[in-house]
């Protein structure tokens, strides 16, 4: 396997394909989407939602969770997820810059 070399990238590149490779799964947009809906969870609400088992489940959190898409809170013996919303502002915002940007005018190009 080669080697990405992510040093030779600026930081807002390196985030912006760390976010698209973690939401390159549906399960883990699946989950999001919920999470916003409901704004808290608990992981056994959402293996009934999503319908996947409660370990698949919990590695997709552990995705989000690492990336800082989310956080969770630990209540008895269940944890409590939700949207951090900081980070989510943070990384919509840098997206929306990435998809919004325009080509500069070239009438050159094919």
């Amino acid at each position: 396997m080669g080697v990405t070399k992510a040093e030779i990238f600026t930081k807002e590149q390196n985030e912006i394909a760390r976010f698209a490779k973690v939401l390159g799964h549906p399960a883990r947009v699946a989950i999001i989407q919920h999470l916003f809906k409901t704004n808290a969870c608990v992981c056994g609400d959402l293996v009934n939602e999503i319908g996947l088992a409660q370990p698949t489940i919990s590695q997709h959190l552990k995705e989000l969770k690492n990336l800082g898409i989310i956080k969770g809170t630990i209540e008895g013996t269940s944890v409590c997820y939700c949207i951090d919303q900081e980070n989510w502002d943070h990384l919509s915002a840098m997206l929306s810059a990435f998809t919004n940007a325009k080509p500069i005018e070239n009438d050159t190009c094919c």
